[in-house]
């Protein structure tokens, strides 16, 4: 039987240039999907698949992160003042009780790997999910709620993927697999330029690795652009054990991206109880125009 994972790694010492100026001095992870920001998505959807230690890489001009994650009396007492319980609701209810938020400082820009990295002494020798915020996947459950599925049913890393156009990968790491068993990964291939790629099956941001990547991301050295590549830390993984790629259920969208964040917003403004119908009509009416 699978072990249990119950702690979540959010690497997020990422400065989001390519939202600037919006990020200059708020994390690109605190920007708003409707009501909620990137960050609290990420959290509820690892909540779900029953993580309990939430454990954020972050950087400088992070502490909007922290501050989210924390109590606030004076806000709270001003909305029971002013009568005003169900918004009091949402904000008491950010983190739930019995799950414990560990923040841990990427001193230097060294890539994903080493922010994941980064956390190896909070999580310890356990499997732990690792979220990429800036991937907002609508699913029901979510996907490291599936993910966590498909692992306590063989026990091996599972990775996230989805097919991109071939003219895209090199925006992904992409895999190989043999289909034959469980698709269990083969090759992994960090960006690799479209008449290399071994398929267009491109890894997204969710992963759920064993504890050995610790050791193999230590040892591996910088890969592309001078980082340490999580990439390279699961291709080096792959020479001792499995890892597999699961299809999620759901649709991604690329908060990393002005164009995916645009349609996260319309998608989940149209779904919002409060305001889709109305945002609904709005946009009948633009588009009648």
């Amino acid at each position: 039987m699978a072990q249990k994972v119950s702690a979540a790694v959010f690497p997020v010492a990422g400065r989001g240039t390519r939202f600037l100026p919006a990020t200059k001095a708020s994390p690109k992870e605190m920007l708003p999907i409707v009501d909620k920001p990137l960050i609290q998505y990420a959290v509820e959807e690892a909540i779900e698949a029953g993580a309990t230690k939430l454990v954020f890489v972050t950087g400088s001009s992070k502490r909007a992160i922290e501050d989210h994650f924390d109590s606030d009396p004076e806000l709270e007492q001003a909305l029971t003042d002013s009568g005003k319980n169900e918004l009091l609701k949402s904000i008491q209810d950010i983190v739930p009780s019995g799950v414990t938020c560990i923040y841990i400082r990427q001193g230097k820009p060294l890539g994903l790997g080493h922010a994941v990295l980064c956390a190896r002494a909070a999580i310890g020798d356990a499997p732990f999910f690792i979220h990429l915020a800036d991937d907002l996947i609508a699913g029901s459950p979510g996907c490291l709620a599936q993910m966590a599925s498909e692992f306590s049913n063989h026990g091996g890393s599972v990775v996230a993927v989805e097919t991109v156009p071939r003219e895209h990968t090199s925006s992904y790491g992409i895999v190989a697999v043999d289909e034959g068993n469980r698709d269990r990964i083969t090759q992994i291939v960090e960006k690799p330029a479209p008449e290399n790629a071994p398929s267009n099956s491109a890894v997204v941001g969710r992963y759920l690795l064993a504890p050995e990547i610790f050791d193999k991301l230590e040892n591996i050295g910088k890969g592309a652009g001078g980082e340490i590549q999580l990439t390279d830390g699961i291709a080096a993984l792959l020479e001792e054990a499995a890892v597999y790629a699961y299809s999620f259920d759901g649709v991604r969208y690329d908060c990393g991206s002005k164009l995916g964040y645009l349609q996260a917003t319309v998608a989940y403004g149209l779904d919002h109880p409060d305001t889709g119908e109305q945002f609904r009509d709005h946009l009948k009416e633009l588009l009648s125009n």
